[in-house]
């Protein structure tokens, strides 16, 4: 079983990283963790280098941060995601917020931001981890023009869309989101398995208000297993397979 969506780097897990991280090896087969700000890399990539074969990266600028990044840092940023091409695994989180950003000049400047990440990808030929928020429809039009290819949509929760996701033959990572949401739970039902992947993005979306941790993406799998009428097994095995063969993992135990 694999978290395809989490961010170790947050200082959340300041305190007990190693610790979650040895729990995480005991019950996962692999984590792939988000650097989402230009400020996570180093850390992101000590993780790597330190927990060789389990803990994997991708590294982004998350659309929320649009107001943070000078034009400098961006290009400085993607310098440095070139040089270290061998040492992750996709690129993301990155796409639309129109949740945290309101202002139409902003919001065109993520749609920049969004482009230049996509073309990354392409060039480096390494997947796409995508988050969209009130921006799905426009998030999926980007994404199509500019010939966007690996994909996966992060969270995603537009039902509606779902048959653009399935045609475009891209994938859909979901979380504990599905537990307590009809919209994700028809996403959840509506994906066939062989386009889906687990996630948390712990820290987040725990339970009560509590630190999330990777190791919920076994509770995940048993709600989609519940959703789709299958058994847990058979979520688990094929969405692992999808995690390897998406992110082309190189797992070591």
């Amino acid at each position: 079983m694999i978290d395809v969506h989490c961010h170790l780097e947050q200082k959340d897990y300041s305190e007990d990283r190693d610790s979650v991280v040895a729990k995480c090896r005991k019950e996962l087969n692999a984590i792939v963790t988000s650097c989402a700000h230009p400020k996570d890399f180093d850390l992101t990539l000590n993780l790597v280098e330190k927990y060789v074969g389990f803990v994997f990266a991708t590294v982004g600028i998350h659309p929320e941060y649009i107001k943070e990044v000078n034009e400098k840092e961006k290009d400085d940023f993607i310098d440095l995601v070139k040089k270290n091409r061998g040492k992750i695994v996709g690129i993301g989180e990155v796409g639309l917020d129109y949740n945290w950003v309101k202002e139409s000049d902003w919001r065109e400047k993520q749609k920049d931001l969004f482009i230049n990440f996509i073309n990354l990808s392409n060039e480096l030929k390494l997947p796409l981890v995508v988050h969209a928020r009130d921006a799905f429809e426009e998030a999926i039009k980007i994404l199509e023009h500019e010939d966007a290819r690996r994909v996966v949509m992060h969270m995603f929760g537009a039902n509606n869309l779902v048959k653009y996701i399935i045609e475009n033959k891209w994938f859909v990572s979901l979380n504990t989101i599905v537990l307590n949401s009809k919209k994700y739970n028809k996403v959840a039902r509506d994906m066939p398995l062989e386009q889906l992947l687990l996630e948390t993005d712990s820290p987040w979306l725990g339970f009560e208000k509590k630190r999330n941790d990777p190791t919920s993406v076994k509770i995940v799998a048993d709600k989609i297993s519940e959703i789709k009428k299958t058994t847990f097994e058979i979520v688990d095995k094929k969405t692992t397979e999808n995690a390897i063969e998406f992110f082309k993992l190189n797992l070591h135990y």
